[in-house]
């Protein structure tokens, strides 16, 4: 009987072992693929908020608490601020800045955007990266025709109105999905924020 118990611990022992140097190597495996595939889709979506540029980099000042403090400061305490890139020209120069904000107010989960503002404080668009809103529904705030009323325009903050915009600074909210509506804008209204901490506009 005990040489039995022994029998089965050491084959349990011999297969966690096996079992764990396998998940280790997938893992390692897949490791590399994941992150060249996650670069490739922020690269994409830079590039779409900022088709001007020729190449992006790391702002080197970005500190994540204090651009999260920045949108905190404006009254975007749901927005978190998550990094930020310099939009550079063929010949390296400065043209903006790509900002990546976290809105924690969708209604299903959480939304990430990358937005392009220029030096000037343009706000060339956004795009979506991470997104779960209802289909049909809150996840319009991703389709052209809702990121449209964003772009092109120099604004301090964005307001969400269901009557119809009247100014260069309101948004139309999707019909049935104001929560998701309101969630981008506010997300977007914490990147200026942070835009404008950073000396942007000036």
């Amino acid at each position: 009987m005990k040489n039995k118990i022994v029998h089965d611990a050491v084959i349990l022992t011999v297969i966690t072992l096996v079992a764990g140097f396998l998940l280790g190597l997938v893992h390692d495996i897949t490791l590399e693929p994941i992150a060249k595939a996650e670069y490739e889709k922020e690269q994409t979506a830079y590039k779409n908020v900022f088709a001007d540029a020729d190449s992006f980099e790391a702002y080197a000042d970005f500190d994540a608490d204090a651009a999260t403090q920045a949108a905190i400061d404006a009254g975007y305490e749901n927005d978190l601020v998550e990094g930020a890139q310099v939009a550079l020209d063929s010949s390296g120069n400065p043209l903006g800045y790509v900002i990546t904000v976290t809105s924690t107010e969708g209604s299903q989960a959480n939304i990430t955007l990358s937005m392009g503002i220029t030096s000037e404080g343009v706000l060339n668009g956004y795009a979506t990266t991470s997104i779960s809103e209802t289909p049909g529904l809150g996840s319009k705030v991703a389709d052209a025709d809702f990121k449209s009323q964003f772009e092109g325009k120099s604004v301090e903050a964005y307001t969400v109105t269901k009557t119809g915009a009247s100014s260069e600074s309101e948004i139309d909210a999707l019909s049935g999905a104001t929560i998701s509506s309101r969630a981008v804008t506010n997300a977007v209204n914490a990147g200026l924020a942070y835009f404008r901490s950073i000396g942007g506009g000036n």
